[in-house]
């Protein structure tokens, strides 16, 4: 026998989606996809960290560390503002398996990366982490997190691309 609390789903991803885990402040998925997110870009830092070619437009570079942090913190916790949690256990599915897809893709690229360097695929490392936050952001219907991960996207495209136009 089956207990249906949400849209048909079972007892815990109900309690989930319900946000009755006991931790709201707390999106633990969100947190263990900013921890996978930032490994690679750590490593990168360590290993390469002469390596950089910082873009010269001073407001760009405040737009995506604005865009940055904003959208990181808003992934890890739940602030209770222009926030309304999943709609549907489809949107929590969407969550789950776009961000696990993208992050896959990501590190896939990361790895390709690190043998040889291209704008391509710096600009792929770019758009990717936008497009996780963007995903986020709609699927938890969550307003700050998407303006701040438009906010992101824009000054990081932008810099990543000045700095890869830079070394080529």
């Amino acid at each position: 026998m089956s207990i249906s609390i949400i849209g048909g789903s079972d007892g815990p991803t109900s309690i989930f989606l319900a946000g009755k885990s006991g931790m709201n402040w707390l999106n633990v998925s969100g947190l263990i996809f900013m921890v996978l997110l930032l490994i690679p870009n750590i490593i990168y830092a360590v290993k390469f960290h002469e390596n950089n070619t910082p873009c010269q437009n001073r407001a760009m570079n405040i737009l995506e560390q604005i865009g940055r942090y904003a959208s990181m913190f808003l992934m890890v916790f739940h602030i209770g503002i222009a926030e309304f949690g999943f709609s549907s256990v489809n949107a929590f599915l969407c969550y789950l398996f776009g961000n696990l897809i993208l992050l896959l893709l990501y590190w896939v690229i990361w790895m390709m990366y690190f043998i040889k360097q291209s704008r391509g695929k710096s600009l792929a490392l770019a758009v990717i982490p936008t497009l996780m936050f963007l995903l986020s952001g709609v699927t938890l219907r969550h307003v700050l997190l998407m303006i701040s991960a438009v906010i992101f996207g824009i000054g990081h495209i932008y810099i990543t691309y000045q700095n890869s136009w830079n070394k080529n």
